[in-house]
């Protein structure tokens, strides 16, 4: 595809707009359309950062590969999301990967979360997968239309890790005496950094119908968990939420950890290239 063909059209089946095809776009995003692409492109980069420590460490090898993909489909996710954003401000998405300090981050509390047990791990992936699932099932119907290219996507992927954490949280739930207390823990310290999920910001009522209110996928969300809990014969954790602040740069003491090992090679040697 030549540079003046370059499209957020471009999402034929096999044929997905890719971040190459972001970087050519004529358009450039609005201001409030790049920092809502940062704040999705950040919790893609994180996570996938955190899941990426399974691999050799997973209970057994299938999900060595299992999560590794995951991660994958997640760096794609952020790839895309990231060019995106940084198109406003002449930066690339390694400018907004590798070179940004942790204040200018904006993923939410629970991506920087400690990965703990498996359980706990896929606690936070079950909650990540549900609520990307109903945001890029909405987001397709964007008003910008790159964003909604990038979530046609990534919804077809997220719906394979939607399909995965369930069947592990009902494997766990179902199964020994050890495995269920493991998913009841793990859930327990992952519902804190829910609420945060579903916060509006001012930044929303600036978006339009470019975006997705977060207060709007609450319910289908909640209706989601509580059909596989039930299942699984777990309940949904009462416990008190955390304070949050991701959107604003104010992040758990986790990020900067994190970011330290994420930054140090591209920090160390910038502008070396493969």
């Amino acid at each position: 595809m030549s540079e003046a063909n370059a499209s957020a059209t471009r999402i034929t089946p096999g044929n997905a707009l890719r971040p190459e095809d972001i970087a050519l776009l004529d358009t450039k995003p609005a201001d409030a359309v790049a920092q809502y692409a940062l704040w999705l492109g950040d919790d893609a980069l994180i996570l996938a950062q955190r899941l990426g420590w399974w691999i050799s460490r997973a209970p057994e090898l299938e999900e060595d590969v299992a999560l590794a993909n995951i991660a994958l489909d997640q760096i794609g996710h952020a790839r895309s999301f990231l060019t995106y954003a940084g198109r406003a401000w002449d930066r690339t998405e390694d400018d907004l990967a590798y070179f940004r300090r942790e204040p200018e981050f904006r993923s939410v509390h629970l991506v920087e979360q400690p990965n703990g047990d498996f359980a706990r791990t896929i606690a936070r992936q079950f909650v990540v997968a549900l609520y990307q699932w109903e945001l890029y099932s909405r987001l397709v119907h964007s008003s910008d239309p790159t964003l909604a290219a990038i979530a046609a996507k990534a919804v077809k992927e997220v719906d394979y890790h939607r399909d995965h954490s369930i069947q592990w949280v009902l494997r766990l739930g179902q199964g020994t005496e050890e495995s269920r207390r493991r998913m009841v823990a793990g859930l327990s310290l992952t519902w804190p950094y829910v609420e945060e999920l579903f916060a509006d910001h001012p930044l929303v009522d600036e978006l339009g119908d470019a975006g997705v209110r977060p207060s709007s996928l609450r319910e289908p969300f909640d209706a989601a968990v509580q059909a596989v809990l039930a299942e699984a014969e777990l309940e949904v954790p009462q416990v008190p939420g955390s304070v949050g602040g991701g959107r604003l740069g104010r992040h758990s003491e986790h990020l900067g950890y994190i970011l330290a090992e994420l930054q140090v090679l591209a920090r160390e040697y910038p502008g070396a290239s493969w």
